[in-house]
């Protein structure tokens, strides 16, 4: 049978959600958690492949596995077997053709900004810090660009030569919690490395480092090259992926 289940995880040492040989992975760990427990590996699949060091709460995976107790019992004992930074929610049973990533109608990013000229270090795991003053309502002028259907090559690269850089994005974000920004942004798909590199350009914006006006042009002419750089990946992380039987 298949199950479908909510991961949670701080990925601040993992090398993104899929499995990278030898190297540590949010994917391997579950699938070597599966097999103390079922004694079987399955092939575990995420709604979305999270880069080195973004985190998630709202991760949606998926596996097929013979397992004769109610799925109660298989979250209690993946959790008893997953690492202290990995963890997995509502476990439950689901159709066959059920796809985690092919299904999803949407996913929704947090990034968290926190504004201090000191680096607090209890908080670089999951936040950026930007020490310099930055204007909130300039940064959502120009955010409120991203709503819509747009080609976003400008902001990420696709995973193979044929696919689209075209997305849509229906909500782009930033609110204040003291100290903190956070920007929110949900979209039907997201392209590789696309928020990062939102985040870093709309923080320029914020800072004054680059105009509401260089912004949309490198939005409307996919010009890549004009702003640079791209936000630290602590402070990301997956919230949230809806279907349609939610």
């Amino acid at each position: 049978m298949r199950f479908r289940a909510k991961a949670s995880y701080d990925g601040t040492d993992f090398f993104g959600f899929q499995r990278q040989g030898v190297f540590r992975s949010v994917q391997g760990e579950i699938e070597a958690a599966l097999t103390k427990t079922a004694g079987v590996t399955p092939v575990v699949f995420g709604a979305g492949r999270t880069d080195s060091g973004v985190h998630a709460t709202g991760q949606v995976i998926a596996f097929d596995l013979e397992w004769r107790h109610p799925p109660g019992a298989l979250q209690r004992a993946l959790n008893v077997t997953l690492p202290f930074d990995t963890a997995v929610y509502e476990v439950q049973e689901c159709s066959d053709s059920f796809s985690p990533r092919f299904d999803a109608l949407s996913r929704k990013y947090e990034y968290t900004v926190y504004r201090d000229p000191v680096r607090r270090p209890m908080r670089d795991r999951f936040a950026w810090q930007v020490g310099r003053p930055l204007d909130v309502a300039v940064m959502n002028d120009a955010a409120s660009m991203l709503i819509g259907v747009h080609d976003f090559a400008a902001f990420g690269s696709p995973t193979s030569e044929s696919e689209s850089t075209v997305r849509r994005v229906m909500r782009a974000q930033w609110d204040e919690h003291g100290d903190d920004l956070v920007f929110t942004i949900e979209a039907n798909a997201f392209l590789y490395r696309m928020v990062r590199r939102v985040v870093n350009a709309l923080v320029k914006v914020g800072s004054g480092r680059v105009s509401r006006a260089e912004f949309a042009d490198t939005l409307a002419n996919c010009d890549h090259n004009r702003i640079a750089g791209l936000a630290p990946a602590a402070g990301l992380c997956l919230t949230y992926v809806a279907y349609r039987d939610e």
